[in-house]
């Protein structure tokens, strides 16, 4: 008796549990003591984190890592439906901004995480062409992520200068033949939706043009103000603000379709006949690998409910950018594949690289 009453003094778990393990050769009954051990197991007592069930799911707040600076598009139009998405779920959802490595870091952080629903990741488009130029990364955005539904799509606006001459695709791709190897097109960077989509009408139009890579977007204008640049293919969030300001002429967009907002514009599949010219940015909803069924369909048909909310489809419409949720959850994993798969063409036919 006195060695039992010996070792429940030394293992003194808290709570129920602790109680009665002190008590274990005196009065606690059976009963009490396998009361105690079920709630210290529900309460995470002995050290493991159970998965969450999806008939309590979520049970305590949700992290959302976001690859993006505070304040940018993205940021600001996650943040805007927050108030609907802790509405529908019943709880929290906060955003946690890990920006760097051209979204490499906060897609590194997410897929080390429990599979448990209560870690997202805001996929991107950029990590499926990182991987590609970058093939050491240590993530997968294939392997290491439950695809959980598309959110949105913003097209690219090939763009020059409001007091260059050329006013069509046609006329601009003339004189880039016509002067080969003195016309040059930036980019915010290596790798970026605008350095992938000019190379590609680059190779695709057979001309020669020279990269010019700079520390973000919003040089962009200026270069093509001053003659740096001769043309340049950003994203509409970047684009469209300018060219509805007179400083930047647009002359086609690169949607599949022609955009409702720009109707005069071309496609550039229409010029090029090329469906590899039809290169949009996205923004889709990941969790870590692993997460059940169950969990997966219940936070999508959340996103389901605050999308189809008219204001949020208006906000999104002022910054450029279209809600596009996935049918469901295969189609989401099936677009990231089909990405994946074009983008490695692109990239091995512009012999785009990473130095």
């Amino acid at each position: 008796m006195k060695q039992r009453a010996l070792a429940a003094a030394r293992w003194r778990p808290s709570g129920a549990l602790g109680e009665c393990a002190t008590t274990v050769a005196t009065s606690c009954s059976r009963r009490a003591w396998l009361a105690a051990v079920a709630g210290a197991a529900g309460a995470g007592a002995w050290g493991t984190t159970l998965p969450a069930r999806a008939d309590t799911y979520p049970s305590r707040s949700i992290r959302w890592v976001l690859p993006f600076a505070p304040g940018g598009g993205p940021d600001v139009l996650t943040r805007q439906i927050l108030p609907r998405l802790n509405a529908v779920l019943g709880q929290t959802v906060f955003v946690d901004n890990r920006v760097g490595a051209g979204g490499m870091l906060a897609a590194d952080h997410a897929a080390q995480q429990p599979a448990d629903g209560y870690t997202w990741l805001l996929g991107a488009s950029t990590h499926v062409t990182q991987k590609i130029l970058q093939p050491k990364a240590a993530f997968d955005p294939i392997k290491n992520f439950t695809h959980v539904t598309r959110l949105s799509t913003a097209p690219s606006i090939l763009v020059v200068a409001a007091t260059a001459p050329w006013r069509s695709v046609h006329e601009l791709l003339e004189a880039a033949r016509a002067q080969a190897g003195k016309f040059n097109y930036g980019s915010g960077g290596v790798g970026s939706a605008a350095h992938l989509a000019g190379a590609s009408l680059a190779h695709h139009a057979g001309i020669e043009a020279v990269h010019i890579p700079y520390r973000g977007s919003v040089d962009i204008a200026g270069a093509l103000s001053a003659g740096d640049i001769q043309f340049a293919i950003p994203t509409a969030s970047t684009a469209l603000p300018l060219v509805q300001a007179g400083r930047l002429r647009a002359l086609a967009v690169t949607s599949a379709q022609r955009e409702a907002s720009l109707p005069e514009l071309p496609t550039l599949r229409e010029v090029t006949r090329s469906d590899d010219l039809v290169q949009v940015a996205w923004s889709a909803l990941w969790m870590p690998a692993g997460a059940t069924a169950a969990i997966v369909r219940r936070v999508f048909e959340a996103f389901r409910t605050v999308y189809a909310d008219a204001e949020v489809q208006r906000a999104h419409s002022a910054a450029g950018v279209t809600v596009a949720l996935s049918a469901s959850e295969a189609e989401a994993a099936a677009f990231v594949a089909a990405e994946q798969a074009k983008f490695a063409r692109i990239v091995t036919a512009t012999k785009i690289q990473v130095n």
